[in-house]
């Protein structure tokens, strides 16, 4: 559509276009009903195809037999930040690898609830890279590990994963899931916020290996008891039916384009286009990270001055490219390539960067 511009906000962020149509024709008279799916009854009968149909997505999609519980919850990651904790840290210690300020909050969330060692951490050196797994250190009675893959602020990821043992491996892949591919079934719990590759902002994925689930602490609010959810899936209380539906539409979106190795692949292009301009011109962009911990989805630059960043901002918005504005609590430029971002999209921006590198 020759009116939308590039997104590359780090979340809410662009979803597919073949997504953003299908809703839309579907709005106002979902599949003959003569109402949309958000007036329909969280019971009905079409609502419930919606539910069951993105729980089996999910388990496809990231190759997860019947023994993971597919959740979707509100609140987002941040509610995970504590109900992790509430449910799992019973006795003993929970390990944390700290790598920026999503790690930093769910650290400080599990104190209210035990102890927590943190098992690695990268804050010496301002987030800059993800500690070696050997570097990783936590007891093998830990009640689990958690880390977060990807991180929307200072643009690193993990590209690999550490080796649990019999301890529950749990991650926070709120800006990374789906993007590639992954031995999925190390994971005890996975959880997401919706908002950067799986749809709209409201919804949280959680994908819980049953093992775990059975190991949650008895007494706590109903609410806040993975258990409810799981057995009711996700269907305990009226659940965010819209933005299930649109995660449905997304993730038939991604296994229609090759499924998650075909993220990985147009996502692999994306991100060379964008780091070998910066690494071709050093003296103008220059990366943030180290290059062995750097993201797919977050790419994180700083330009010679402030005054460089802002005019790129600007020039770029207007150009129709728009989110390039660095975090608040760090500056600079970030560029989030999430999946619904097309390789048109990066190369076109790199070719403005290019173009405002010259002139500047």
């Amino acid at each position: 559509m020759a009116n939308r511009v590039y997104n590359f906000n780090p979340g809410p962020s662009t979803l597919p276009l073949e997504v953003l149509q299908k809703a839309q024709s579907e709005l106002l008279d979902y599949r003959g009903t003569g109402m949309s799916i958000m007036e329909s009854s969280h019971r009905s009968a079409e609502y419930d195809e919606v539910n069951e149909s993105t729980m089996t997505l999910v388990r496809d999609l990231f190759g997860l037999d019947d023994s993971y519980h597919v959740m979707f919850l509100t609140g987002g990651a941040s509610s995970q930040f504590y109900m992790i904790p509430m449910n799992f840290l019973t006795k003993g210690e929970a390990a944390y690898v700290d790598t920026g300020s999503w790690s930093t909050k769910a650290i400080k969330e599990a104190k209210l609830f035990g102890d927590v060692k943190v098992a690695a951490s990268s804050k010496e050196d301002d987030y800059k890279y993800i500690p070696k797994m050997d570097d990783i250190k936590f007891g093998t009675d830990s009640a689990y590990l958690h880390i977060t893959t990807n991180n929307t602020i200072k643009g690193t990821q993990f590209h690999s994963l550490p080796d649990t043992g019999k301890v529950p491996l749990i991650a926070d892949m709120s800006s990374d899931i789906a993007s590639r591919r992954m031995d999925f079934s190390r994971f005890s719990m996975i959880y997401a916020g919706a908002q950067k590759n799986l749809g709209p902002s409201g919804v949280t994925l959680v994908i819980m290996r049953d093992d775990l689930l059975q190991q949650g602490k008895d007494g706590l609010p109903t609410m806040l008891t993975y258990k409810t959810h799981a057995e009711k899936k996700s269907l305990y209380n009226t659940p965010p039916t819209f933005g299930v539906y649109l995660m449905k539409l997304v993730l038939e979106w991604i296994r229609d384009n090759g499924g998650l190795g075909g993220m990985e692949k147009i996502n692999a292009a994306k991100k060379d286009r964008i780091y070998e301009l910066i690494d071709s011109h050093p003296d103008f962009f220059r990366g943030t990270v180290e290059k062995d911990s750097r993201s797919w989805m977050n790419i994180t630059l700083r330009l010679p001055s402030e005054e460089l960043e802002k005019q790129l901002i600007t020039e770029a918005k207007s150009a129709g490219f728009i989110g390039l504005k660095g975090h608040r609590s760090v500056g600079g430029i970030r560029v989030s390539l999430y999946n619904a971002m097309t390789l048109e999209g990066a190369e076109k921006l790199a070719a403005f960067m290019e173009d405002f590198r010259k002139k500047n």
